[in-house]
């Protein structure tokens, strides 16, 4: 089933829907004609992803562990995040609905799978939309976004210029009057909503887990998955080619003063210099959703972990080797976190394979 309409009464969405007049059969068919939309441009649209045992993997990274892995390579769009932003689509047919201007112009930025999935939603609901990616994203990915019609814009870092380029020139077109569609929750506060079915699906899937490592590259997705699992330990993963989260949180401590962080953002974090990692999807300079993504993890119990680059390639490998999972070496960051630094006794542990690997 559609984890839309089955999730449908927990998200934000659906609660500003109902609290504005319009009905749950409205609702429905909006989410219905979607998807069915999104289909007739992708060749399916939304379905529940599967959990697979990941006993062989654990085992052959020597994980004394009970592993789940969540996979989301032949989700929309090759990945996780197509589910953000068909939430933020259900929030933008709200809000027209409720009176407010049709927004034709919409705009992301990207390393590239939240392109793609921002792009087969925008070709869903026919808007235009900018995409701003590095300078060197993968070929195929542009290839399809051109297909999907997207007007792409290279971004090369400007002498001087602080902060990633591609988000720099999306910020510029928000400015200049285009709708943000992006993963970000700073940008898309409701990029959270449709993240969080991820989360409500792996609950049911694997009651009583104990701990989930969540790759990170600008927040979202950890921080969603999360909201919906309060109780599973929280342990977000960075590269250590590109951990400004890390580096916050160790700004933070020993106090964790939330307060005073919203108040001065810029005293704790900050743009990285030069990111780089075989995981190119998680070399956001700034983790833009840092700080309800630390909230939630020092709520939970957990820390950021910065997985080493060799470690990195090695569960990339791994994950080829010991599970017939398509993932792409972003996707299976999560678990260098995990074999980088495995909790101390016996737990049930879930990772996320989160990309399509297009090697």
């Amino acid at each position: 089933m559609n984890p839309f309409l089955r999730y449908r009464q927990r998200l934000d969405s659906y609660s500003h829907v109902i609290a504005n007049g319009l009905t749950d059969e409205w609702f429905v068919e909006q989410v219905e004609a979607l998807d069915a939309a999104v289909a007739g441009v992708e060749g399916h649209g939304f379905e529940e992803t599967p959990v697979i045992d990941g006993a062989a993997l654990a085992g052959a990274a020597g994980l004394d562990i009970d592993l789940f892995i969540k996979t989301e390579p032949h989700n929309v769009g090759g990945s996780h995040k197509a589910r953000h932003l068909f939430g933020v689509a259900l929030h933008l047919l709200a809000h027209e609905a409720l009176g407010a201007p049709r927004q034709e112009n919409l705009a992301i930025a990207s390393c590239g799978n939240a392109a793609l999935g921002a792009a087969v939603v925008a070709a869903a609901m026919k808007r235009n939309l900018q995409v701003f990616v590095p300078v060197w994203a993968d070929e195929s990915v542009i290839t399809r976004l051109d297909e999907l019609g997207a007007d792409i814009n290279r971004c090369e870092r400007q002498p001087g210029e602080t902060g990633d380029p591609c988000y720099n020139r999306f910020s510029e077109a928000v400015d200049g009057g285009s709708g943000a569609f992006s993963v970000q929750g700073t940008d898309t506060p409701s990029a959270f909503d449709g993240g969080r079915t991820l989360g409500w699906e792996l609950a049911e899937q694997v009651p009583d887990l104990d701990a989930i490592y969540i790759q990170v590259g600008g927040g979202a997705l950890a921080t969603a998955v999360s909201l919906a699992l309060p109780d599973v330990r929280l342990h977000p993963v960075q590269a250590e080619g590109a951990a400004p989260l890390r580096r916050a949180w160790d700004k933070m401590a020993p106090e964790f003063d939330f307060s005073k962080a919203e108040a001065q953002p810029d005293d704790y974090m900050t743009a990285w210099d030069d990111p780089q990692s075989f995981a190119t999807g998680i070399l956001d300079d700034i983790t833009y959703d840092w700080i309800p993504l630390l909230k939630q993890t020092r709520a939970t119990g957990g820390e950021p972990i910065v997985a080493p680059e060799s470690v990195i390639v090695d569960a990339y490998n791994l994950a080829h080797t010991h599970t017939g999972v398509p993932v792409c070496s972003t996707g299976t960051a999560g678990f260098a976190g995990l074999i980088h630094q495995p909790p101390s006794g016996r737990e049930r542990v879930a990772v996320l394979f989160t990309g399509l690997d297009r090697e």
